[in-house]
């Protein structure tokens, strides 16, 4: 695999944050003083610190699940690390009870599912986690789990295939010859998030287990915004 090794520093998202009795700054240990904004918490592991100490805080978030209060919509690096798992637990999931009932469904990945229960998936994703609920006792339509396997990639707020190595991966589709096209490829993967390159290889296999030789170039429309 051309995938780096799981060593991705997660970037702190803080915010400015007003703290209630007396706090110091987990950064520098001064004070913080002031009545209101006294300074910014990280919204995914609570990290208190000074505005200005913010900006030299090495990029080593580590979310706490008690901060993470949602799957859908969430950074995929941040999810990951809170949930300590190699891939967001929705896409295990997803793809798990789509290949449990079969690889031949016609449209599959195609044909989409009822909307308003694609967004009970959702729900029941960012409500349970891993408890959630998508046997085919709770929705018999397959396209339901793979409609919300795709609005899962199209709400990441960084693309599974980000925009930096986006670039880098059509430049190697563009390539004629077989062996600088792969070199081309592996520097793209290596330019992903750990997590996202793991995402990405697991998706790439799934679909490659799929009897629609189309099905491919369908679902990369989902990686990216």
């Amino acid at each position: 695999s051309s995938c780096l090794p799981f060593l991705h520093f997660a970037p702190f998202f803080f915010q400015v944050h007003t703290f209630r009795g007396p706090h110091w700054c987990e950064y520098c240990a001064n004070f913080m003083w002031g009545l209101i904004a006294q300074g910014v918490k990280c919204a995914d592991c609570g990290l208190n610190v000074h505005k200005q100490c913010s900006k030299m805080v090495p990029n080593d978030c580590k979310p706490d699940l008690k901060h993470v209060k949602k799957v859908y919509s969430c950074d995929l690096t941040t999810l990951v690390k809170a949930h300590t798992t190699k891939r967001p637990m929705v896409v295990d999931m997803c793809i798990r009870e789509i290949e449990s009932r079969g690889l031949s469904s016609e449209g599959l990945y195609r044909v989409s599912g009822f909307s308003d229960l694609i967004e009970d998936v959702k729900m029941a994703f960012d409500r349970d986690g891993e408890k959630a609920d998508i046997s085919v006792n709770m929705y018999e339509d397959i396209n339901i789990i793979t409609g919300a396997l795709k609005l899962y990639f199209r709400d990441l707020p960084i693309p599974l295939i980000t925009y930096d190595a986006y670039p880098k991966f059509i430049e190697s589709a563009k390539i004629m010859d077989p062996d600088e096209q792969l070199e081309t490829l592996h520097e793209a993967l290596r330019q992903l998030p750990p997590a996202h390159c793991e995402t990405l290889r697991y998706l790439m296999a799934h679909l490659k287990r799929q009897v629609q030789p189309d099905l491919l170039v369908r679902m990369l429309m989902f990686c990216r915004h």
